[in-house]
Order: structure tokens, then sequence, then C-alpha cells
């Protein structure tokens, strides 16, 4: 099974197919049938077939609460239901320090970022920056790492860049530590303010942060530290984005900027743990994790500090100048090997992969109609890809051949020096971020309390998130400061509006 072929070094082809879904081959029909239904529309009188339905048959309604993104997907089975709550009750689950009386639930830190999966996830929403001194970092962090010598890079990947974890703090900063332990930090933001005037003379104050790791708790840190601030992103669709073919994805690849657009995504290549080999990014903020399973195991390792079948260690992120952390009792003293079990593991990402992502709202609004034309002229579909049609799957049905609007290219691309984090993660460099998926970007408020973007959340809405787009992005962002008012607005309510 071939999906997907990048050329690595000596010549060398690396397959970067699906080695974890079970993919049944498209016929050349079905291909012919693909390129003609996720073709750029011309038309933008009145929506495309299908559009309403941003997930396929998984698309759920889009209901009026909080619980918007918590909504299984539209086409799981009545079986499979019970699997997702299952799941739910784990991704819910508050984990307690060890020893414990409530035994299966203890194994937490002892150092952590928050005690469960949803207290970053916030209702499956995206995270956000702490507001003022009353408020708390729980849902954002600080990764961490030092720039590493050309022998730490893994051959087997063309271009990746050498990093380590920072000798005494690992590979991210946790601001909690189970009782007799102390946090490594307390992370600290300050803002300063710059004023954008539109064309049209409208100003936008946009904000400048700054990190600071503060009140750190085993000494200092790697004179060469690397940081790079990261929200919790939203959590819907990711079984469909993880379903997309990684030919699909690696076609939209265009490094050297051959076309001339002045766009040049390049795929990150990660290595599997599971797989032991090469896979291609998808998830996180730098497209750092190849599948949810992944995703879903390095969560509970490095956030919650609990051990599982693919990242043993039950001290978390404890490192070996930890000596307290390293010795602290874990929550495997019972019958259990890891303090979360495959099935477990197994069960939140059965969850993770079937949050439905909720129908379109206004699409035939004509304002909405125009926001929608003034997208596709401008070129934001450059990077951010309109629609897809995923992989036919055995055993997955929700995921299978659906026709899906995530709004993303699953690429990498360089924001400029505005967004710059400075800090690599496999072969994607300081600069460069992956195509953030759209699809629910107007229900942020409405779910997760806030109008809060970007891999850091500076941007208080969606307008300060477009103008601060650099690199690759500055014409479009270009383009929108110089836009009419009326078209402006026209293109916020288009976004909203997915």
């Amino acid at each position: 099974m071939v999906l997907g072929t990048v050329a690595f070094a000596e010549g060398a082809f690396v397959d970067l197919g699906d080695p974890h879904l079970n993919v049944i081959p498209r016929t050349e029909a079905e291909a012919a049938r693909i390129a003609a239904v996720t073709a750029l529309t011309r038309d933008f009188s009145a929506p495309q077939p299908f559009e309403e339905r941003p997930a396929g048959a998984a698309t759920v309604r889009a209901i009026n609460t909080a619980d918007a993104f918590s909504q299984s997907s539209d086409n799981i089975t009545f079986e499979d239901e019970l699997n997702f709550k299952v799941g739910n009750g784990l991704f819910r689950k508050l984990w307690v320090s060890s020893p414990s009386s409530t035994l299966a639930s203890d194994g937490l830190g002892p150092l952590y970022n928050a005690r469960s999966c949803q207290r970053c996830h916030i209702k499956d929403g995206r995270g956000h920056p702490p507001q003022g001194p009353d408020d708390n970092a729980i849902s954002m962090f600080l990764r961490v790492s030092i720039p590493g010598k050309s022998e730490d890079a893994i051959a087997e990947i063309e271009d990746y860049i050498a990093s380590l974890p920072d000798p005494t703090y690992g590979t991210q900063l946790q601001d909690f530590a189970v009782q007799g332990h102390a946090s490594e930090y307390r992370l600290e933001i300050t803002y300063d303010e710059e004023v954008v005037t539109m064309a049209d003379g409208t100003e936008i104050s946009l904000r400048h942060p700054t990190y600071t790791a503060a009140d750190l708790g085993y000494g200092p840190l790697h004179h060469g530290a690397m940081f790079s601030p990261r929200v919790a992103p939203q959590m819907i669709g990711l079984g469909l984005l993880e379903a997309i073919p990684a030919a699909d994805i690696l076609a939209g690849a265009d490094p050297d900027d051959a076309d001339g657009d002045g766009i040049s995504g390049r795929p990150n290549i990660i290595w599997s743990v599971v797989q032991d080999q090469p896979m291609l990014g998808r998830f996180g903020h730098k497209a750092g994790n190849p599948t949810i399973l992944e995703q879903a195991a390095s969560a509970f390792v490095g956030d919650i500090g609990i051990s599982n079948p693919i990242f043993t260690a039950g001290a978390g992120e404890c490192t070996d100048l930890q000596a307290d952390c390293k010795a602290a009792i874990q929550g495997d003293g019972d019958d259990r090997v890891f303090e979360i079990d495959a099935e477990g593991l197994d069960l939140v990402t059965f969850y993770s992969r079937n949050l439905g992502v909720p129908a379109r709202r206004n699409m035939d609004d004509p304002q909405v109609l125009h926001g929608k034309e003034v997208f596709y002229q401008i070129g934001c579909t450059a990077c951010h890809t309109p629609s897809f049609v995923t992989n036919r799957l055995e055993g997955q049905p929700e995921q299978s051949f659906q026709l899906i609007w995530p709004f993303t290219d699953m690429l990498l691309h360089d924001m400029g020096p505005g967004l710059a984090d400075n800090r690599p993660e496999a072969r994607a460099t300081g600069l460069e971020w992956r195509t953030a998926p759209l699809w629910g970007i107007g229900l942020t408020e409405q779910v997760s309390g806030h109008t809060y973007f970007l891999h850091d959340g500076r941007a208080r809405s969606i307008l300060e998130a477009i103008l601060w787009h650099g690199g690759e992005a500055r014409a479009q962002r270009d383009a929108v400061s110089r836009m009419q008012t009326a078209d402006r607005h026209a293109l916020i309510a288009y976004l909203e509006s997915l």
C-alpha cells in the first residue's frame, strides 16, 4: 500500500502512506470524481453542493450551546456510541497523585500542566492565555528544547532539524506539581500594543507578547533554551484530518514555489514511535505528531504525567536532573503496567477521532456568499484548502470516503518573523506553522467563551489573526488591510459561518 512518498537522502523513497489505517485503494474513476468535486469553485452565486455538511455524513447539528464541539460523529453506530461515551469519561477524568485509594486513577505527575485532557481542551474547544492575575495558564504552556548537533538528527528524514530536550526541564514546562514537589515555573506574559490602521481608517490594535519562565523550580534553563508558547487547539474533526490521503496532502506541497504564487507549503515528516518509521506529520501547531493515537499518548505523558504503552515513563516529563521527581511513587503499584493501559488509550483516541464538526450556518446569506468570493479571490485557498475526500477505510465507517471541508492543506508555511517562535520541530523551522483548519471557527466564542486565535492566543478576533499573517501570507494580509469596509465585513461573516 503506497499512498504517498517523499524523497530523502541518496534518492531513497520512504513510504508516507497510512500504515495505521486499513485503506482500500481508489479506482481511477473515483480519483477523477474526487478531482472534480474538490476543484476550486468560480461560482459564488449560491452555496456549493454538500457544503453545508463540512464533515460529510459525520457532520453534526449546530446546537446553540457550549457543547457544540462535544457531539459524536452523526454517522457513528449505536454500539460505538458507548465507546465514545466511555472515551469521553476518560478524557474528562481527573487524575490524582500516588499513592491513592482511587486505584486506576492515580499516577498524576509528579509534574503536570493539567489533571485531565478536558482541563486544557475545555468543552473540546480552544485554550487561551491567562487573562489577568486571577487566571492561570492551564490550557497553555511553553515547549522548550535546545539546539542539537548533526549526529542528533534522524538520518532517515531529510532536512530534519536536530534539537534536544532541555537537560533539566525536558521538552515542556509544567506549572503544577503534586504535593511535596516543586512546579517547574510560572508563566508570565506581557503585551505591547501596536495600532494598525486599515485603508478605510479603522484602527486595529495587535498585541505583541513577551513570555517569561518565572520562578524556576529546578535551577536555570540551558543557555541555549528555545521556547514555543502553545494553547490547546480545538478537537473537532481530527479523525477526518487523519483520514485525508497522504498523497493528496503531499500533492499540495510546493517547497520551491514552482508555480510562483508566493506559497511554498512543505510537509512535516515525523518519526512515528508506533510504526517505527517516518510518517507525515498532521497534528499539533507544527504538525509534530503523525496520528491521533500518538498525539493522545504524548499528551498523557507530557501534560498529565501519565505513563502509557507508547510513552512508558511513569514519572512523565521528569528528567534525570530532577531526582526526587524520578523517584516519586507512581500509579503502577497495583496490577497495572501503565497508568493508562492500551484499552483506555484506544478509547480516548476513539473519542478524539469521532468528535463531530457542526454544520455550516447562514451559507446562503448574500453577505456570506460575497465573503466567500473575497476569500477565494485574494488567495486564502492557497493554504486553507477548502475540501478533500478521505480514504476508503475498513473498520472506520465514520471517516470513510467523506467529502470534507476543513480549510487546511495540512502543510507547513513560513508565517513571517511576527509569528515566529524561533524553535524548530522535526522539519518545521522556527518560522513555520501548520495551516490551522478553519471549520468551527465561528463557534469559538460560544464553545470556549473567548475569541483568542493563533498558536498562542495573541489574536483577540479573527481580524487580528488575519493581520498577524506574514511571510507567505503577507499578500493576503495586505489585501485585507486595503479592502473596502463592506468587503472586509463580508469576509469575516464568511469565516464566522464555517
